[in-house]
Order: C-alpha cells, then sequence, then structure tokens
C-alpha cells in the first residue's frame, strides 16, 4: 500500500519538479548568454564603424548604402546560416547647406539662433524668409487666432514636453505633434513657415531634427526646429519687444525614391525557415549625428543576440532572424516591406522585438500583444530580475515591427533602456558614438538573447 502511495504522490508532484528543472535549466542558460556577451560582445565595434567611419545614414543617402553594405558583410563574417537583403524603395530628403536663422527686433537689432529644417520640409525661397511670428502652443489656439491673426506670418509652435511624466517617451508624446502637424495645421490659415521647439527636456542650443508632413490639398511651407534655448529667447522677444521678426533660411529638397534595402541575418530553426521570432532595429539615421543611440545600438544589439546564440551552441526552435531596417526615420517603408514580404513567404512570426530606444542600461520591455503571451513572458520576470530588467509593464512594442501586429497579430515586444537621457541628444548632433557607453549597450543585447531563448520554448496559445 505504501508503495502505491508513494508512485501516486510522485504522479502529483512530477510536473512541479519537471517545472522546477526547467526553470533551473533556464537559470542557467540565462547566465550563460549574459556571460557570453559581456565577456566577448562584437556589437561595441560594430557601433564604431558605423558611427565613426559612416555617420548619419538617412535614407537614400550613400551612407545608407554603405551601411546596408557594411551591416551585410559583418553577419556574413558571424557566420549566420543565410544573410540577405530585401529591396525597398526609400524616399530621399537631403538637407542641403547648414541653415541659418535670425530673432530680429524691431529695432533692427538682430541675434542669431540655431534651427535645423526638419526632415521633409521644402526649402525657404532664396535669401530665406522673414515675417512676424505668432507664438502659439495648442493647434486649438491656431485655430481661435484665425487666418486675420496668421495669414503672411510664422507660426511658432513653442509647447514643450511635459516634465512631470517619469517616462520620458510619454513625456515627448505630448509635444511631438507640433512638429509632425505644425506645418499643414499652420498652411490652413495662410502662415509662411513655421519654427517648432525641438523635443527635448535639456535647455541646450542643439536643435532636434525629425519628420514633418504635408498634404496636397494645402500650401507647402518650410519648417524648422529651433533649439530649447532659442525658443527661450524667442519667446522673452516676442513679450517683451512687441513686432520683433523672424528670418530662417533652408536649403532642403526631396529628390527621387531610391533604391535601398532591409539587411537579415538568420539562424535557422529546427521547425522550419518558415516559423521566425525577429530581432532588429533601423539601419536609418538623421544626417546631422552619427545616429549611434538612434539607431546604430538598436542594430548592433540585434547583430549580437545572434553572435551570441550562435557561440553558446544554442540550437533554436524557431528561426531567429535579426533585421536592420531601411527608412524607419521618415517612411517605415523597410518596417512595411517586411511585413509584405513575410505574407507572401507565408512566414508566422512567434514574437517580433525591437530595440530603437537607445543603447542606455535595460530596465524591462514593453508588449503589445495578446493577454495570455503577455501572461507568460511575466512568468519569466524572476528569471531576468537579477540582471536588473524589472519593467515589463510598459504598452507598446515599435514602429518598425507594428507592420507584423497589424497584419498578423504578432506579439510584439520593445526593449525598454532608461530613458532619462535619451531626448537630450534625439535627433541632433549630439547623437555621436561618445555618448554610447559599452557596457550598457552589451546588457541590452544580453537582455534581448535572454528573452529570446526563452519565448523561443514557450507555448502561448
Amino acid at each position: 500500500m505504501k508503495q502505491y502511495f508513494l508512485i501516486a504522490l510522485l504522479f502529483v508532484l512530477s510536473p512541479a519538479l519537471r517545472a522546477q528543472s526547467n526553470r533551473s535549466a533556464d537559470s542557467v542558460m540565462v547566465r550563460k548568454i549574459y556571460d557570453e556577451v559581456l565577456s566577448h560582445a562584437t556589437c561595441y565595434e560594430h557601433l564604431e564603424y558605423l558611427s565613426n567611419h559612416i555617420g548619419g545614414r538617412l535614407a537614400g543617402s550613400p551612407q545608407a548604402a554603405a551601411a546596408v553594405e557594411y551591416t551585410r558583410q559583418a553577419m556574413q563574417k558571424l557566420g549566420f546560416d543565410t544573410v540577405f537583403l530585401q529591396p525597398v524603395m526609400v524616399p530621399h530628403w537631403v538637407r542641403g547647406k547648414k541653415e541659418k536663422a535670425m530673432i530680429i527686433e524691431a529695432d533692427g537689432v538682430s541675434s542669431e539662433v540655431a534651427v535645423c529644417a526638419l526632415g521633409g520640409s521644402i526649402a525657404t525661397k532664396a535669401g530665406g524668409i522673414t515675417a512676424g511670428v505668432v507664438e502659439v502652443k495648442s493647434f486649438d489656439e491656431l485655430e481661435k487666432l484665425g487666418r486675420k491673426n496668421i495669414e503672411g506670418k510664422i507660426v511658432f509652435f513653442n509647447r514643450p514636453m511635459n516634465p512631470l511624466f517619469i517616462e520620458t517617451f510619454k513625456a515627448y508624446g505630448t509635444a511631438v505633434d507640433q512638429r509632425w502637424g505644425g506645418a499643414m495645421q499652420a498652411a490652413r490659415y495662410g502662415a509662411v513657415g513655421v519654427v517648432v521647439r525641438s523635443m527635448t527636456l535639456k535647455s541646450d542650443d542643439h536643435p532636434h531634427t525629425g519628420s514633418m508632413s504635408y498634404v496636397d490639398s494645402l500650401p507647402r511651407i518650410p519648417a524648422c526646429a529651433i533649439s530649447t534655448l532659442g525658443a527661450e529667447k524667442l519667446s522673452a522677444r516676442l513679450k517683451e519687444k512687441p513686432g520683433t521678426r523672424f528670418h530662417f533660411d533652408m536649403h532642403c529638397e526631396t529628390l527621387p525614391d531610391e533604391l535601398s534595402y532591409n539587411v537579415v541575418g538568420e539562424l535557422w530553426g529546427s521547425s522550419g525557415r518558415q516559423n521566425v521570432i525577429v530581432v532588429g532595429g533601423h539601419l536609418d539615421a538623421w544626417d546631422n549625428g552619427d545616429g549611434a543611440h538612434d539607431d546604430g545600438a538598436g542594430c548592433v544589439q540585434s547583430i549580437e543576440v545572434l553572435r551570441c546564440l550562435k557561440a553558446i551552441g544554442y540550437k533554436p526552435t524557431h528561426t531567429i532572424r535579426a533585421v536592420m531596417f531601411m527608412n524607419e526615420e521618415n517612411g517605415l517603408r523597410g518596417g512595411k516591406k517586411y511585413a509584405e514580404l513575410a505574407k507572401i513567404n507565408k512566414e508566422y512570426h512567434h514574437a517580433a522585438i525591437e530595440t530603437d530606444a537607445g543603447g542606455f542600461t535595460p530596465r524591462g520591455f514593453s508588449m503589445d500583444a495578446p493577454e495570455p503571451f503577455k501572461r507568460q513572458v511575466r512568468k519569466f520576470e524572476s528569471l531576468l530580475e537579477p540582471y536588473g530588467l524589472h519593467d515589463f509593464g510598459q504598452e507598446g512594442g515599435g514602429a518598425d515591427i507594428s507592420p507584423l501586429k497589424k497584419e498578423f497579430n504578432t506579439p510584439c515586444i520593445g526593449l525598454e533602456p532608461d530613458s532619462q537621457r535619451y531626448f537630450d541628444i534625439h535627433h541632433t548632433s549630439e547623437d555621436t558614438f561618445d555618448k554610447v557607453n559599452k557596457r550598457e549597450l552589451e546588457l541590452g543585447a544580453a537582455a534581448m538573447a535572454a528573452l529570446i531563448y526563452l519565448v523561443d520554448r514557450m507555448e502561448w496559445k
């Protein structure tokens, strides 16, 4: 009787014992992944080349083409199972000669301020534009002023990012509509140009570029970003000295679309090449900096994920695919093309992970995914918490993988680094290699490799 009782007890306990055994094996593997990355990572060296030898890589530029070839060769040298290119037509906007701007007071006294053209803007007329200024903080305020107060003037959008949000991406979200839609809104009322306060909480003289947009039904007017110190100065002059005008001169233009590529490297999975977990960042970067954090860091971290898993001899169930997406900054055409080809090729994406928030210390992961998937991932928190990963509650995935979510309802995950310094340099001439810490960069790569290992073995449907 005692023998039957022990057999029955063992039968009851065996699932728990198996779970405990799996947990122990997972813990050992996560430690192995971190040890490999922190001892032998190549991501910092790859980023140095992308940043210092190639530099800003705006879609359609010679630098973007050089980055495609460099990352293709880098993944081939690392011995991934396959490396290939996905052709995609991308927009080709060029900044041209350096922008100039001045505040001109009513008595003729003028002072220079730092500006940069917003991506996609048209140029000013030859010699620049000089006009009176209307300062607003919202589109509603613009509408209330109406055409009679705006026509023939430059609209100055001066709404700061909200500093009360601890998560700075949320603060960014409170202000970025001015940059994206300001020229369209101001054109409705006859404005001749737009100046937008830079998207940062930092007070400095480095203007932040970024995409803006037009619609065919409205006139296209030039749009620039002004540094935060410049914005404070312009706002003060408008209050202190009525009649103050603004002058800016830009030489940007949009050229015909160019052929470019997403760059893809794979470690094949045992369940077939069509069953995929993708990890990626965007290869293109604004031309005024080196694109080290945005998003050279994400690209080299994604390559490092595959290098690490290959180095430790891990044989994945799903094909692990690193993708360097092209044209996230001003069109998202690489991400859309990737999803389009996934549909044509009848691929199944078990999950998609994007890293596009800088190479700072990783804090956790955001998710845009069905609840059963989220619940499963959150079970990994205790395995990852010893490595500083504790935030799994944020919503979101990433721009380049969002077409997969839309088309296939693919679970999307975003690496969440510490965000406090990101918008100090985002889209500026300050986004350079010297701002990246080697260990922080490697910790981000290790975090994604560990999560991909866990998700690769996970069943959630």
